[in-house]
């Protein structure tokens, strides 16, 4: 349903979006990740039609956006990560008002508004002014606007960002029932978001792709790597430990008179039977010992961090790092 092929975009000197190129299916919910200036908010804006690429193209359904920028919006509703509201009017009035924007005719507008807030689960916070609802009440009144004209595609930015604990949960399953009638592609820094509504990820590092696939499809690059954390009392803990086979890197912290080690390994066989009759032969005391499963924040970091390669379900390639990016990526006008 979107297809983003070799978009570039610059703001001066500063590449933003470097090539990228990915596709979303009709109907998917697809987590849009990276760190901060990776250019998500940049390319979501080339998404809505509000930012042109400088080069490549954005297609819904096989056409380019920009063929008709008007009948593609129409398409799209989106929640930036701002959510900018008018706090002087009531909920009511800020979405009639949204409704006119979205030229939709008066007969249709109140039934809009109508199944827009029954879906969002904003009723009871209909006739408040905008300017006394809680953080997670105001992102609720933005998914409301963003989907009042009946979107196909919605874009969320950071939608959870601020949120306490509970509004999270409520905020997440929002996204999870929206997502039932549209593709969704959603921004987050929170991995437990993701693992929880999206069914693929797409992860940006200046401007590139650098992984796509679905969380399991993800964690599985990584199997080749098993981590174990252990702490033990004892004498030669750190040395004996990095001489057993396979171990690649061992890192210790001495507390309260045990070493705390966290060590990484080739993932062919299970070192904890080894670790354990070690302790046994040399008389340590081992207070903890178990093996780290691969997270999604694991996988983030190591795809993110500085000279990190592309990983794909099918094919892993490396990264040429973009000259001249930098973290203003997301913050670009």
């Amino acid at each position: 349903m979107i297809a983003v092929e070799g978009v570039r975009k610059r703001f001066g000197s500063l590449v933003a979006v470097d090539g990228l190129t990915f596709e979303v299916n009709r109907g998917e919910v697809v987590g849009f990740l990276g760190p901060n200036g990776a250019g998500k908010t940049t390319t979501m804006r080339m998404l809505t039609g509000t930012l042109q690429p400088d080069e490549g193209s954005v297609r819904f359904d096989g056409r380019a956006i920009s063929e008709d920028l008007t009948a593609a919006k129409r398409r799209v509703g989106y929640l930036p990560e701002s959510n900018p509201l008018y706090d002087d009017m009531l909920v009511a009035e800020y979405l009639e008002y949204v409704a006119q924007l979205r030229d939709l005719p008066k007969e249709k507008s109140r039934s809009a508004i109508a199944d827009s807030v029954e879906e969002t689960g904003a009723s009871e916070v209909f006739y408040r002014p905008i300017g006394e609802l809680s953080k997670g009440f105001r992102q609720r009144v933005g998914m409301t606007a963003a989907i009042l004209h009946g979107p196909e595609i919605l874009i969320l930015d950071e939608p959870t960002e601020g949120l306490d604990p509970n509004q999270r949960v409520d905020i997440r399953r929002l996204v999870v029932a929206l997502g039932r009638e549209r593709t969704v592609l959603l921004s987050t820094h929170v991995m437990q978001e993701v693992e929880a509504t999206c069914s693929r990820l797409l992860i940006l590092r200046k401007g590139k792709l650098v992984a796509e696939g679905s969380v399991a499809a993800l964690l599985s690059q990584r199997q080749g790597t098993a981590r174990y954390v252990a702490e033990i009392e004892g004498e030669g803990v750190e040395e004996a430990l990095a001489s057993l086979p396979g171990v690649q890197r061992v890192d210790a912290a001495a507390t309260d008179g045990r070493l705390r080690v966290q060590l990484e390994a080739s993932g062919e066989g299970e070192l904890r039977p080894v670790i354990f009759g070690l302790a046994r032969e040399r008389s340590w005391v081992l207070w903890e010992l178990h093996r780290e499963h691969a997270s999604l924040e694991q996988l983030f970091r190591e795809l993110t961090r500085e000279g990190a390669g592309v990983v794909d379900e099918a094919v892993a390639e490396s990264v040429v790092a973009a000259d001249g990016a930098s973290d203003a990526g997301d913050s670009a006008p």
